[in-house]
């Protein structure tokens, strides 16, 4: 079969380049695609294609061997992560993780939006739409988690006042948009927390600034979306409005505070 090697110049709003379409079909990342393409392993409208930058239109067949390939669509599923799971597709010290749970949501290539620690439960976002989530983690868009904290001690009226006006840590300044006791008031033990910063693990880090161990985190909503009564270790897809609010939540939270 023939090599073809130009790029073609259509004026196609809906091109994309070869590599991102591979990996948009969940075949292999964008760096893995380029040496699929240069091995001479991607056929478009039957025809070898080895130039790097080629693009494909919408109404072009592409394969790799004998497999016809498709970009997916978006998907968007929360997970009530539990304890004990990495948070990263894959681990080289073969601990669990988040992606062992996620694995059969879909055919799809999807990643976990953010980070939460090991220890640290909770509502976590996964989607293959990588501008989402790029705005919602990066910090010029003020995207708000909430926490339930459980601390090993009651925590004091003047240090919930510390968290809310500022702490100074060893890369900066931080407070808590909001900060208020757990069950109605009367269980100063247990802290709710809202915050936008995305530095690691700033939670945990700002109570043990003042002197409180953390024993749990469990992370009860983040960028509008809420577990509620989605138990530990389950996941779902969201619902079309829930897309729709998140994506509203991550276009309109661009202010800077």
């Amino acid at each position: 079969m023939k090599k073809r090697s130009k790029i073609n110049k259509s004026n196609d709003s809906y091109e994309v380049r070869l590599n991102k379409f591979i990996a948009d079909a969940g075949v292999c990342s964008r760096r893995e695609a380029d040496k699929l393409i240069a091995n001479g392993e991607i056929r478009v409208n039957n025809e070898v294609i080895t130039e790097m930058g080629y693009k494909v239109k919408p109404s072009d067949e592409v394969k790799y061997g004998r497999k016809l390939l498709s970009r997916q669509r978006f998907k968007y599923f929360i997970l009530n992560k539990p304890k004990d799971y990495i948070t990263t597709v894959d681990d080289p010290e073969g601990r669990k993780t988040v992606m062992d749970i996620m694995q059969k949501a879909c055919n799809e290539r999807i990643y976990p939006v953010g980070r939460l620690d090991r220890n640290t439960t909770g509502l976590l976002l996964f989607t293959n739409d990588g501008q989402l989530a790029k705005r919602l983690t990066h910090p010029s868009y003020n995207v708000q988690k909430t926490y339930m904290v459980e601390l090993d001690k009651g925590v004091s009226k003047e240090n919930i006042e510390k968290l809310l006006k500022g702490i100074e840590l060893e890369d900066g300044w931080t407070r808590f948009d909001k900060a208020e006791y757990g069950n109605n008031g009367k269980n100063h033990k247990v802290v709710l927390v809202t915050l936008h910063s995305g530095k690691n693990r700033i939670v945990r880090r700002m109570f043990e600034h003042l002197g409180y161990e953390v024993q749990k985190l469990d992370r009860i909503a983040f960028a509008g979306l809420k577990k509620d009564a989605l138990t530990r270790g389950k996941f779902r897809a969201l619902n079309k409005k829930e897309i729709g609010f998140l994506k509203m939540v991550s276009k309109n939270s661009s202010t800077k505070r």
